[in-house]
């Protein structure tokens, strides 16, 4: 009997010999950088790296225009001002020729038009072959 409870305890010890054969073999392709989950948070990694610079850019960009949008608004708003200011004082100015008054003798001049006919250079393609 005892013979064979030793018979069962060698064959016990050699099949956890065993499983922890084959799990070493798991585990080590599991951690490999190459293909196994290793690899994959090695890439990972590096993706949140590169993810984490680009951030950094974009948000450095970001504030710059928003830095330059916020100056354009104050120049905006201080232009706008002052073309409220100079249509304000357009409206205080005396009308050029009041209706009251008669014309001067040198403005009741008629106004010429003068037109001139296009040269045959500036005609369209077409029209020249016409």
């Amino acid at each position: 009997m005892s013979m064979i409870a030793d018979i069962l305890l060698a064959a016990g010890a050699f099949g956890a010999a065993f499983y922890c054969y084959v799990l070493a073999g798991r585990l080590r392709r599991f951690t490999t950088l190459e293909h196994g989950m290793g690899g994959a948070i090695a890439v990972l990694s590096a993706q949140v790296d590169d993810m984490t610079r680009l951030l950094d850019q974009a948000r450095t960009a970001a504030t710059g225009s928003a830095s330059s949008l916020e100056d354009l608004t104050q120049r905006a708003e201080e232009a706008s001002a002052r073309l409220e200011l100079l249509v304000a004082a357009l409206h205080d100015l005396p009308d050029a020729t009041p209706a009251d008054e008669p014309l001067a003798p040198d403005e009741d001049k008629r106004l010429r038009f003068v037109r001139r006919k296009l040269a045959r250079s500036s005609e369209m393609p077409s029209e020249a072959a016409e």
